[in-house]
C-alpha cells in the first residue's frame, strides 16, 4: 500500500513541485489548497491515486478536518508537509493590523495546527510519522521589507524544534525547509512591490537577488522538493528538529 503525504498550499509553486516529487517517490498525495480547482487540478496530473482537497490552514478546524477526510479516505496518514505560506511586502512601520494577522494566521497558526493535527493522527495510529514545514532563508536573517514574513519564518523554526522535543518519544520527526530565491509567483509579487518601493524596473530586485547565489541560478520548486523527499523517507529518520537550508548558497550557517 501506498504511503499518504498531505501537502498544504500544492495547488500551484512549491507545494505543486513537492507534491509531483512525492508521487514520483510513491507516494499517494493529499493536495490540499485554498483553491480547490487548483488542487483536484494537480492531484489528477500526479495521479497514483492522489486527490484534491481545499483547506484554509489559518482554521484550526479546517485543518483537522483535512487530515479527518483524508484518513476516511486512505485509511492511514504517513508525512504531512506544511507548505502553505504567504508574504507581505513593506516596512515595518507601514504594516497594518489585519495584514499582519493575516500572515501570521496562514504562515504560524497554519503550522502550528499543522503539527497538531498530524501528530493527533500519527499517536492514533501509533505508527509514528514524518512532519515537514516551510520555513526560510528569511527565518534565519531577517530581510528588508519583509518584517512580518521573517518573523513567521523565524517562529516556524521554533515551533519546529519544540514539537521534535515534544513528539520524538511518539516517533514522531519533526523538521523544515529553508528555500531562498524560488522562482515563483510569490517572488513575482516580491519583485514587483519591491519594484514600486525602490523605484526600480521589474525584475532588478530578482536579479540582484539571483546574483547572491553561489551556484548563479534561480531556485526551482524541484530543488526544494528534492529536499523534502529526503525528509519524507526513512533515510532521515535519525534528524529531527532541524531547519535545512536549501538556496543554493546565500546564507551558510
Amino acid at each position: 500500500m501506498a504511503k499518504i503525504a498531505i501537502v498544504t498550499g500544492s495547488g500551484q509553486g512549491i507545494g505543486e513541485g513537492i507534491a509531483r516529487q512525492l508521487v514520483n517517490d510513491g507516494f499517494t498525495v493529499a493536495v490540499a489548497d485554498m483553491n480547490e480547482e487548483n488542487a483536484k487540478k494537480v492531484a489528477e496530473e500526479i495521479g497514483n491515486d492522489s486527490k484534491g482537497y481545499y483547506v484554509d490552514v489559518s482554521k484550526k478546524d479546517s485543518v483537522f478536518g483535512l487530515v479527518d477526510q483524508v484518513v476516511a479516505d486512505f485509511g492511514k496518514l504517513d508525512v504531512l508537509v506544511n507548505n502553505a505560506g504567504i508574504a507581505k511586502i513593506g516596512t515595518i512601520l507601514d504594516v497594518e493590523e489585519k495584514d499582519f494577522d493575516q500572515i501570521m494566521g496562514v504562515n504560524i497558526k497554519g503550522v502550528l495546527f499543522g503539527i497538531q493535527a498530524a501528530a493527533d493522527q500519527f499517536k492514533k495510529q501509533g505508527t509514528g510519522g514524518k512532519i515537514i514545514s516551510a520555513s526560510s532563508i528569511a527565518g534565519h536573517q531577517g530581510f528588508e521589507l519583509l518584517g512580518p514574513y521573517s518573523a513567521t519564518k523565524f517562529a516556524v523554526r521554533g515551533l519546529t524544534q519544540v514539537a521534535a522535543q515534544e513528539l520524538a518519544k511518539d516517533k514522531i520527526t519533526v523538521n523544515s525547509y529553508a528555500p531562498g530565491i524560488v522562482l515563483t509567483k510569490m517572488w513575482d509579487q516580491i519583485d514587483a512591490e519591491m519594484a514600486k518601493i525602490y523605484d526600480v524596473p521589474l525584475g532588478v530586485t530578482l536579479q540582484k537577488n539571483i546574483d547572491s547565489i553561489a551556484l548563479g541560478r534561480g531556485e526551482t520548486p524541484a530543488d526544494v522538493a528534492n529536499l523534502v523527499s529526503f525528509l519524507a523517507d526513512p533515510k532521515s529518520d535519525y534528524i529531527t528538529g532541524q531547519t535545512i537550508i536549501v538556496d543554493g548558497g546565500i546564507q551558510f550557517v
